[in-house]
């Protein structure tokens, strides 16, 4: 399990747009996730130790971005074949375990992945308004634990400043996690 971290931001690259499959049962395209002020993609999965630090934080913060007009998705895009426990089955139990205010998606070919230059779970992608890139950064300090429960919440913040000015932080700590595991060619 190779830890990765995010390259730097590419300030104003516009969001890729998709169509996948949610655990709900709908397609879902980037403009139905979009909120009025942004939108926040975040590529996560299921067994991925960062990713199971800062669930509950993830829920938290795309509750309170969405009463800031940034609209949030997840969007799984590893290949489950050695890791059975990011199965679309297991997505749909994790959804509905942690009550995710957001849909979770499916990029089962991982164009998606591609497309937007995900390298890590978790790897968060904040886009203004318009949707040019803006924030690449970190949730917050927590690594395969989580940080302590008063830690900056850079992703929250960050996204806070894209809502009211359309501008992200200049300064931004990269997220870390799991390598995206790629299908084999």
């Amino acid at each position: 399990m190779a830890s990765v971290e995010t390259p730097v931001c590419d300030f104003g690259r516009p969001a890729p747009d998709f169509s996948l499959p949610g655990v709900d049962g709908r397609t879902w395209t980037r403009d139905d996730c979009r909120g009025e002020r942004g939108l926040l993609v975040m590529f996560i999965c299921n067994h991925c130790p960062y990713v199971k630090a800062v669930r509950e934080r993830i829920v938290r913060d795309a509750k309170d971005l969405a009463a800031l007009g940034i609209g949030c998705v997840a969007i799984m895009s590893n290949d489950p074949t050695d890791y059975p426990e990011d199965s679309f089955d297991h997505m749909k139990r994790v959804a509905e375990e942690f009550a995710f205010p957001f849909p979770y998606l499916l990029d089962e070919t991982q164009e998606v992945a591609r497309a937007y230059g995900a390298v890590c779970t978790p790897d968060f992608f904040g886009y203004d308004a318009g949707l040019g890139l803006q924030y690449r950064g970190r949730l917050d300090a927590s690594r395969k634990e989580s940080a302590p429960a008063d830690a900056r919440r850079d992703l929250f913040e960050g996204m806070k400043q894209v809502a009211e000015t359309g501008k992200g932080p200049t300064d931004q700590v990269p997220s870390m996690g799991c390598s995206i595991k790629w299908r084999a060619t």
